[in-house]
Parts: structure tokens; sequence; C-alpha cells
């Protein structure tokens, strides 16, 4: 049996899995109401502020000005976040303002849409790390993925991760709104393969978010010790507290005061 084949067979299983999984909460009339205490990962949350810790705070958006910056940077040493993520140009300037506070630089690599080449990629994420970054968010191959052409998709994941540094976290962003449930469980298992750190659901550019449904067959494929990142379109504590619930351990938003106030 070749890779492929080994693949398509677990991907097959998986999905099986899943499917079984969610119609047994079906039937017994639990769909939906997973408490926090039941998420893999861990996580207990018993109050919005509980969620701080696990969010990336984000700016992505290309018409940011330095005074949005400064405030994300001051928002994010005020309720501890765990990041601010934004793009690569604005990685040693928040460098500088979190230096000592504890609250981590993430960036984006490839971003939104993934079709870079694998060297310019690699370029981009080694900058990124000689500016400051300590987490890199790089997007997967999505054309290539859509095309079956896994061994690309492999060797563009590869290709970032020998540029990162032992400390760098690295998440692969495999954009889930564009993707079946056959293809997210092979980009999941091909960054696990790899040894990224975390599987991450989108840009939020592509037009669709994360849902619960891909957050929680996201874990069910890469087991309990992978961090999931769901990101795109989480807006208060109630769809936060939803992703922590089926397996997420870090949220990307750029909502991420609203909702640990509640």
């Amino acid at each position: 049996m070749n890779q492929e084949e080994l693949i398509t067979k677990i991907t097959q299983e998986v999905i099986k899995r899943f499917n079984e999984i969610t119609h047994t909460k079906e039937t017994t009339g639990i769909k939906n109401k997973a408490t926090l205490c039941e998420c893999e990962g861990g996580i207990i949350i018993n109050s919005p502020m509980d969620l701080a810790p696990y969010i990336d705070h984000t700016l992505l958006k290309p018409d940011a000005k330095q005074s949005q910056i400064e405030q994300l940077c001051q928002e994010a040493i005020q309720y501890h976040f765990c990041s601010v993520c934004i793009q690569p140009f604005w990685v040693s300037y928040c460098a500088k303002k979190l230096r000592g506070t504890g609250v981590k630089v993430c960036t984006v690599v490839g971003f939104p849409l993934g079709a870079n080449d694998s060297r310019s990629k690699a370029y981009e994420t080694r900058q990124a790390i000689e500016d400051g970054a300590h987490e890199i968010d790089m997007v997967i191959n999505i054309g290539a993925m859509k095309s079956g052409n896994i061994k690309m998709v492999e060797d563009d994941l590869r290709s970032i991760k020998r540029a990162c540094r032992q400390t760098t976290i690295t998440k692969a962003i495999i954009e889930t709104f564009l993707l079946t449930d056959d293809e997210k469980v092979i980009a999941c298992q091909l960054a696990k393969k790899v040894g990224y750190d975390f599987v991450k659901t989108s840009t939020g550019f592509a037009g669709g978010g994360a849902t619960v449904h891909d957050v929680a067959l996201m874990r069910r494929t890469v087991g309990p010790k992978m961090g999931i990142k769901a990101a795109g379109g989480i807006h208060n504590f109630e769809e936060a507290k939803a992703m922590i619930a089926a397996g997420a351990t870090r949220i990307g938003t750029s909502s991420g005061v609203k909702i640990v106030n509640g």
C-alpha cells in the first residue's frame, strides 16, 4: 500500500468515526450540548476572562495603521492575551512593544492565499523570526490540496518547518471553507506528520471561518495532544466557548476584548 492509499484509508476511517459520533449525539438528544469540561484539550472555562490566555489578538487588515497596531499591543498586555497576530511588516514593531510582557508575536506566512512558492514562504518565515516572531501561521498550498497533489502540500509544509527555529510555534492554516471533509483530514494528517504544533481553520479572508463541525473533525483527526486554532468569524464569548468545547486550544480573533468582557 503506497502513501496516498494509506492516507485515503485513514481519512475514510476518521470520517466514518466522526459521523458515527455525531449521529450518536443527535439520536441521544445531546447535540451541541458539550460542556467545556468535555474539551479534549483539557481546558475549563468558568468565565470570559478565562479565555484570555488562549486568544491570539488579531489585526490582519491591509489598511491597519500604526496607531491601531499599538492599541492591539496595549490591549494584549492589559488582558494577558497569548499573542498578537499581525502582518509581517509589523513584527519588529510589535516585538519591541511587547518585549518582557509575556505576550508573544505571531505572524502569517503565504497569507492569505497560500499560493506562494515554497522558497518565498521559507524566506518570509526566516525574516519574520529574525524580526522577532515567536509563532508562524502559514497557509498551506490550497490549490495543490484541491488537485490531490499531497506530496506538494507536504513538501511545502516541510520547507516552512525547516525555516523555523526549534522554539518557533508553527501553525498550518488549512482554510477549511475551501476544502471537503476528506481534504481537511488529509491536510491535518500532513501537518501532524511534518511536526507542526497546530492546525488552524481559516485565514478569515476566504469567505468563511471556523465552525464547530470543522474543529471537532480536526480534533478527531490529530488526536488529543496537537494544538487546534479556531479562527475566522468568532465574535463573542459563546462562539469562542463553543470552539473550545469542540476541541480548540487557541482562538484567533479581532474581537478579543469583547470576548473576555463577556
